[in-house]
């Protein structure tokens, strides 16, 4: 027995296009292997199999009885360690620092790299991998082991003797630790999040099961968690910031029983690891609804606990000329993802933390507001200030430093400088910035142009445009060199007489 199960379903029946499909199923990992020879197993203890057609991966689960892998123990793209293959960090994508969103390569990352449509159920909730919470207090723990596949094959998971309410941990806030087990699609259905997010459809009989209400939720556009919706937040606080991203992605409305404890409950964020938070935070902005999600965010009050310097600067700041920015750099970044166009978490953080930098720099002395020590400081100090509640890799931080440092070369282009500044890493996320900042009033139209103009340009006309700037006349090819160092002149041998 298998199903589509989740996003796909839901998008299906709204009329958006799936961008990956899923398949809930009562087969062992092991048996959808000897299925398909195009199969991988991934994870280490709660195994999943990924069946490939081409650059496409179906993601195969096995019903579960509970909702999430241990810590340390979630599916990871990599071979099986049973298979002989050792693992390498950097292959699994690791960051220097043990971050596990090193595969998000600068400039390069698209918003459909981001998986937004993992939807489909609550997996998430494994992602604490790596990150344990700190001295988690046990209210339940019972052990429970595995049973391995049986080598005929024969045996599938609703065969399994499964207790649901084996292996469950919380921590003291009621956040589920540890909560993994086989089960059968009567259990895994209560696994799931939202309402919305659990349908599964048969394809042998094209009927759809619905085990919550999601199909009337889905028709009325309407998100519901499924159960009691402050046990569901406590369990995992994450889905208060699901709920906010599928409310701006789908324009659906959150349920007002399961909206009312967010505002109580938000403080619970606090306690997630930072690199799942930074990993929420990019499928919130870096999708296609990036704008959307910051105004849901603002309005549900969950910016503050995300990003409470950002949020407290615009709270002070209402409807300033920096919130018009940010608002339209989000816009951009939302249609950059609709075109497939590149989008990178530099300069997404460039634009969030654009209002908090400004305000650091001005605490300082008007005179010093343009120093490069100054921008430095103020970028570090805002970094910082967001890695207390996120976790933000250094190499997206100091991007982020390199293009507020050219602010300052991009307003005072100098002479041939000027076009050792267009082949820096960092001008092109630098000079958007500057566009923004011009169409706002925050920086000289009349230089935006200039720099448009001169990337347009033929590399002759770029020298003539740099030389211009210092009233410097192009020399012709061929004229002779003048000024510079004079030959010297070799020195016959001394008249000894």
């Amino acid at each position: 027995m298998a199903f589509l199960v989740g996003g796909c379903v839901r998008d299906l029946l709204i009329g958006i296009e799936p961008k990956d499909f899923d398949v809930a199923t009562d087969a062992l990992p092991e048996q959808v292997r000897k299925l398909f020879r195009n199969c991988r197993l991934v994870g280490r203890r709660f195994r999943l199999a990924h069946v490939f057609f081409g650059r496409d991966i179906i993601e195969v689960a096995t019903f579960r009885a509970a909702s999430a892998p241990a810590p340390g123990e979630e599916p990871l793209p990599d071979a099986d360690v049973a298979e002989g293959e050792d693992r390498d960090p950097e292959l699994e994508g690791l960051d220097a620092d043990g971050s596990d969103i090193a595969s998000l390569e600068e400039g390069s990352l698209e918003g459909s790299e981001l998986d937004d449509d993992d939807d489909d159920d609550d997996d998430d909730l494994g992602d604490d991998a790596g990150h344990p919470p700190s001295s988690p207090v046990p209210r339940r723990s019972n052990r429970y082991q595995e049973r391995p596949a049986p080598s005929n094959g024969d045996e599938s998971a609703a065969d399994l003797d499964v207790d649901p309410n084996a292996e469950r941990m919380f921590d003291e806030t009621g956040r589920i630790l540890r909560d993994n087990v086989y089960g059968t699609i009567d259990a895994d259905v209560w696994r799931r999040d939202l309402t919305a997010n659990a349908l599964y459809y048969n394809i042998a009989d094209f009927s759809i099961w619905d085990y919550v209400g999601g199909f009337e939720d889905i028709a009325a556009r309407k998100l519901k968690l499924i159960g009691d919706p402050e046990t569901r937040f406590r369990e995992d606080p994450v889905r208060m910031l699901r709920a906010a991203r599928f409310e701006a992605k789908l324009g659906f409305e959150i349920d007002p029983a399961t909206a009312e404890p967010i505002e109580r409950l938000k403080g619970l964020l606090g306690g997630v690891p930072p690199a799942r938070l930074f990993d929420e935070t990019l499928k919130l902005f870096l999708t296609g609804h990036g704008r959307r999600s910051f105004e849901v965010l603002r309005h549900r009050g969950l910016l503050a606990a995300l990003l409470p310097s950002v949020e407290d600067y615009f709270s002070k700041h209402p409807g300033s000329l920096v919130e018009q920015l940010v608002m339209r750099g989000l816009e951009n970044t939302d249609a950059r993802v609709m075109a497939d166009k590149p989008v990178t978490p530099t300069f997404l953080f460039a634009l969030l933390l654009y209002g908090p930098i400004a305000t650091i720099i001005e605490s300082t002395p008007p005179e010093r507001w343009h120093e490069l020590g100054t921008i430095l400081d103020a970028c570090d100090r805002a970094a910082r200030q967001v890695q207390s509640h996120i976790s933000l890799p250094k190499r997206f931080s100091l991007g982020m430093r390199e293009m507020f440092a050219l602010q300052p070369r991009l307003e005072h282009p100098r002479g041939r400088r000027a076009l050792r500044v267009i082949e820096h890493p960092r001008f092109r996320a630098a000079y958007d910035l500057w566009l923004l900042r011009a169409e706002y009033g925050l920086a000289s139209a009349e230089i935006a142009q200039w720099w448009t103009r001169i990337q347009e340009a033929s590399p002759e006309e770029r020298g003539r445009m740099a030389d211009a700037l210092t009233g410097q006349a192009q020399r012709t090819d061929g004229a002779p060199r003048r000024g510079g160092r004079r030959r010297r002149r070799r020195r016959g041998p001394s008249n000894p007489g």
